[in-house]
């Protein structure tokens, strides 16, 4: 049996252990090891720990950025409904597989702020999601879709801010009562919020 690439084994092993330990606790020889290689080899791949975190969010999370981006290209297509319970969808699925990546980051300051300002530096960063899907929403208030008075970027953030909480509070509901699937989740958040940005 043919073995991966390199590139496609240190993604597979950073998602891995990023996952498992947090993204402050996986360090980048563990994953070269983890991978089968060298920590030279993991660099030639990739310049820096922070560009490997955000390979593994394009490239091993559920897809959000790029349906975003779709959808502002493409505005129209299908009912705004649709659209935004697709995109909660997608949402809660990234929020739900990143943030036990990232939560290690926020146990130590220095580091978060490091991270932020590589984030920065590569243009990339958690306000990416709520600045696009803000676009979007500015599309379809142009085309008359939802209200002409709609705060695009409040909708927007609520939207994100929303599946970002479910993420986080997802373990503290079992036990006590079912968690809602994901899918009635966003059917319902996309719903509520459409009824807030079509009044006139």
């Amino acid at each position: 049996m043919q073995q991966k690439p390199t590139r496609a084994r240190i993604l597979d092993a950073a998602h891995e252990l990023m996952f498992t330990r947090g993204l402050a606790r996986a360090t980048t020889k563990e994953i070269a090891k983890a991978a089968g290689c060298s920590e030279a080899a993991l660099y030639k791949h990739f310049a820096s720990k922070e560009e490997l975190f955000v390979s593994v969010l394009k490239e091993r999370l559920p897809r959000l950025n790029p349906l975003l981006n779709e959808l502002v290209e493409k505005p129209g297509e299908r009912s705004v409904l649709e659209n935004l319970t697709e995109i909660a969808m997608q949402a809660s699925r990234f929020y739900a597989e990143s943030f036990p990546i990232a939560a290690s980051l926020y146990a130590e300051t220095q580091l978060k702020r490091r991270h932020e300002d590589s984030m920065r530096e590569m243009g990339t960063g958690p306000h990416v999601p709520i600045e696009t899907l803000d676009a979007y929403l500015r599309a379809e208030r142009d085309a008359g879709r939802i209200a002409p008075d709609a705060d695009t970027f409040a909708a927007a953030s609520l939207l994100m801010g929303a599946c970002a909480q479910r993420a986080f509070a997802y373990d503290a509901t079992v036990g006590k009562q079912p968690p809602q699937p994901v899918e009635e989740f966003a059917a319902a958040l996309a719903r509520t919020l459409l009824k807030g940005i079509t009044s006139v």
